[in-house]
């Protein structure tokens, strides 16, 4: 054993914590990523992905039961036989009952469009560690901690201690 406790790491030098951007509830600087109640060191955040959150519920009710009702009509005529008695007016108005869920996606994406969410892994857990729907906002989040991992990753950079030579350790 070494008598003066030597580690064969490379001597552990505090940098200044950056911050990086800050709302209310989030907080990004180059050590810390703070989402509400959620705190995560950037060191720890690993496999970092977005993507968009699931559909308004109700929209995607509306939906559904606009789907399952022009299905519905549609198979009721065809076994009826009222297929062959429709007029043009009627087909026409068929084409419209059949094209209103395409019509109520469209607008339910529009008027609430489903959230921007960044994934990552912590400890190995795959985590929804942000999600907005402010476009702008999620953005600038992703990009700050983006920009903290970058700094994170190369710490000897700032450091020309280190980055001189090569880490012997004490023998």
């Amino acid at each position: 054993m070494q008598a003066d406790r030597a580690s064969t790491r490379p001597p552990h030098w505090s940098r200044p914590t950056t911050l990086l951007y800050a709302r209310p509830g989030i907080v990004v600087t180059t050590e810390r990523f703070t989402a509400g109640h959620s705190s995560y060191a950037v060191a720890d955040l690993t496999h970092l992905r977005t993507g968009r959150g699931p559909h308004d519920r109700l929209a995607a009710r509306v939906v559904t039961c606009a789907t399952v009702g022009a299905g519905t009509v549609g198979v009721l005529l065809g076994f009826t036989g009222g297929l062959e008695r429709l007029t043009a007016g009627a087909y026409l108005a068929l084409g419209v009952v059949c094209l209103l869920p395409v019509l109520l996606v469209l607008l339910g994406d529009r008027w609430r469009p489903p959230a921007h969410e960044l994934y990552g892994h912590c400890h190995g857990t795959e985590l929804l560690l942000f999600s907005s729907d402010d476009l702008e906002q999620f953005e600038q989040v992703v990009d700050a901690l983006h920009q903290a991992r970058e700094q994170h990753r190369y710490p000897d950079a700032d450091d020309p201690s280190t980055s001189a030579g090569y880490f012997r350790p004490v023998r």
